[in-house]
């Protein structure tokens, strides 16, 4: 498993869906997870401190959980299946620990109000995973082999032309990122 950040949340210009960037804590790999209008919208207000009137979900979870005595452990990006990932919230609750199935959306959205660390599996990474450098948006080419499109590899496995296509937008989206508006957004 790879301890991931949130890195910043984005809206896609050729249809306005939102992407939330995982970020690999010690590295310049980024997993774009897409995500919905309102999953967005609970990650960000809780990053950018913008205070609500009345408890989101996920602000009620969190005070269930306080509650009963219960702490998030981690979330664990785990799967990717059909263009779709998934997650599990790990929970300890009177010294056991559980795990919990959750969209990814839900599980990042807990993660950063109870401040629990994110993590990836190295597969998932490995097959939806992007290498950036900070120059605007390009691939690092000591990392071009292990993401290379247009030769289909992952680190050595072959990416089926099905995988090529679901993932060509992620691609395209990463590619036109400029890294200079994410030092902006932070200052």
């Amino acid at each position: 498993m790879i301890e991931m950040i949130v890195d910043s949340i984005r809206v896609s210009l050729m249809n306005y869906q939102r992407v939330v960037l995982l970020k690999e804590k010690d590295n310049s790999r980024y997993l774009p997870i897409w995500i919905g209008a309102a999953e967005a919208d609970a990650i960000a207000v809780k990053l950018q401190g913008v205070p609500i009137q009345r408890p989101l979900t996920h602000d009620l979870i969190q005070s269930i959980l306080d509650a009963f005595g219960a702490r998030v452990k981690s979330i664990v990006v785990n799967d990717l299946k059909s263009d779709t990932f998934f997650a599990k919230i790990i929970i300890v609750f009177d010294g056991n620990q559980m795990e919990i199935d959750s969209r990814t959306s839900d599980a990042i959205a807990l993660a950063v109000r109870v401040q629990a660390p994110i993590f990836a599996e190295e597969n998932v990474l490995e097959r939806a995973g992007i290498w950036l450098d900070k120059e605007p948006a390009k691939l690092l080419p000591e990392e071009a082999e292990k993401t290379d499109i247009k030769s289909k590899k992952v680190e050595g496995k072959k990416v089926t032309d099905e995988e090529m296509k679901r993932m060509s937008a992620f691609y395209e989206f990463i590619k036109d990122l400029n890294l200079d508006d994410f030092d902006k957004r932070k200052s």
